[in-house]
């Protein structure tokens, strides 16, 4: 397989899928353009290298071809100021005009393409429209781990046309090598922190993680159902009743497999979801009617601590609690801070998940863990053990 570092790009047009999905405001101005900074390394390398980048992205849900709002105009500028370079705007992704822009293009110069997904076979996943893709380049970078969950044309069904000229960017690399640590060959002991509101979002994940995990720590509203499930009174706290029998399969099936699956002894209750809120710290099994748990109590934290103290491999997908009120923020600074300890000590440590993500933000300690995925589905079903296409399609 062909890499990014020894790839020759000198003289050639390089087509490098990225993710530049990023938000605007009303006005049609960037409010985040983390998708946008994380491909700069990848084009950056193809323009020092004496290639031609040629950059495609989908932007938004345009349903009906071109909209103005979903144009990558709005990109176009911000692109030239990260590059520092002038960058050309393709008035679409595929026809005569897009090819002789791709064909007059000098080394170091760079074309971004319109929006792929104003063309409806895009998300096809359409061989021929792929085969137009790849008629601009001379190789494909896949540099959108964003997307590589989509067996889409640009992410996944153009790589046919490159047999021996299909490559990682940095950003794919960097996620892929990272995830492996936690999938394929983690240090021992491995733990995986789950949290959030539902059980129902991380089911597939749990139990897949129950192959690989020696402790699995449940944190989050899910806790209730697992609660629930072994009997106790929770309260109002939310719990998703249609997963008790599953919840009641996953303890089992921890104790089969001789994973300590670690459930919040105690919790943060509430007489309302509000910061303010009266509270009081009791067992989550017995529970007042009426009230709510909305974050894990200090047994459980310091459970959680030592268990994640003594770890050499750690992920951490979602909060142990309402983290977003500070006064349910407790439970997931601690874990945050025990992520943060145990990567000093030279544990592997990798966060990802938009609320995850959040949190490490919130707390300000973003640099302090190994690795952040912010790849959001397509890490979500690498845990889940599946086989992302945009993956494959460079691998294979």
């Amino acid at each position: 397989m062909q890499t990014i570092e020894s790839y020759d790009f000198s003289g050639k047009k390089a087509l490098i899928r990225v993710d530049f999905n990023v938000p605007l405001n009303d006005k049609f101005e960037i409010t985040d353009d983390t998708r946008m900074t994380a491909a700069v390394p990848t084009i950056k390398k193809v323009i020092e290298a004496g290639g031609s980048p040629i950059i495609m992205s989908h932007f938004g849900r345009p349903k009906n071809g071109p909209e103005d709002k979903f144009s990558m105009k709005h990109l176009v500028a911000h692109l030239a100021e990260l590059l520092g370079v002038d960058v050309k705007l393709a008035p679409d992704c595929i026809g005569a005009e897009v090819k002789a822009l791709a064909e007059a293009l000098k080394p170091g110069e760079v074309l971004l393409l319109e929006n792929l997904r104003f063309h409806k076979e895009e998300e096809k996943g359409d061989e021929a429209f792929a085969g137009q893709l790849a008629e601009l380049g001379d190789c494909w970078v896949n540099d959108a781990f964003g997307t590589a969950h989509r067996a889409h044309a640009s992410t996944a069904v153009i790589a046919k046309f490159f047999p021996n000229d299909k490559l990682f960017g940095f950003l794919v690399n960097d996620e892929v090598s990272n995830l492996d640590k936690v999938v394929a060959n983690p240090a021992r002991p491995m733990t995986a922190i789950m949290g959030g509101a539902k059980v129902s979002t991380k089911i597939t994940i749990i139990e897949n993680m129950l192959n690989t995990v020696d402790n699995l720590i449940i944190g989050g509203g899910m806790i209730f159902t697992f609660v629930k499930a072994m009997g106790g009174n929770i309260g109002a706290s939310l719990c998703e009743d249609e997963y008790l029998e599953m919840a009641k399969t996953i303890i089992e099936k921890a104790k089969e497999k001789g994973v300590n699956l670690v459930i919040a002894e105690d919790c943060v209750a509430a007489d309302k979801f509000a910061n303010d809120a009266n509270t009081e710290v009791c067992l989550t099994k017995n529970i007042k009617d009426g009230w709510l748990g909305l974050d894990v109590g200090p047994k459980t934290i310091a459970t959680f601590k030592e268990v994640i103290g003594n770890s050499k491999t750690v992920l951490w997908n979602g909060p142990a609690g309402v983290f977003e009120m500070d006064a349910f923020a407790a439970g997931t600074k601690a874990i945050g801070d025990a992520v943060v300890e145990a990567t000093k000590n030279g544990a592997f440590t990798l966060v990802g998940g938009g609320d995850s993500v959040a949190a490490v933000n919130k707390f300000g300690i973003a640099d302090k863990v190994s690795y952040i995925s912010t790849a959001g589905g397509a890490m979500l079903e690498t845990l889940e053990g599946k086989v992302l296409p945009g993956i494959a399609a460079v691998r294979g």
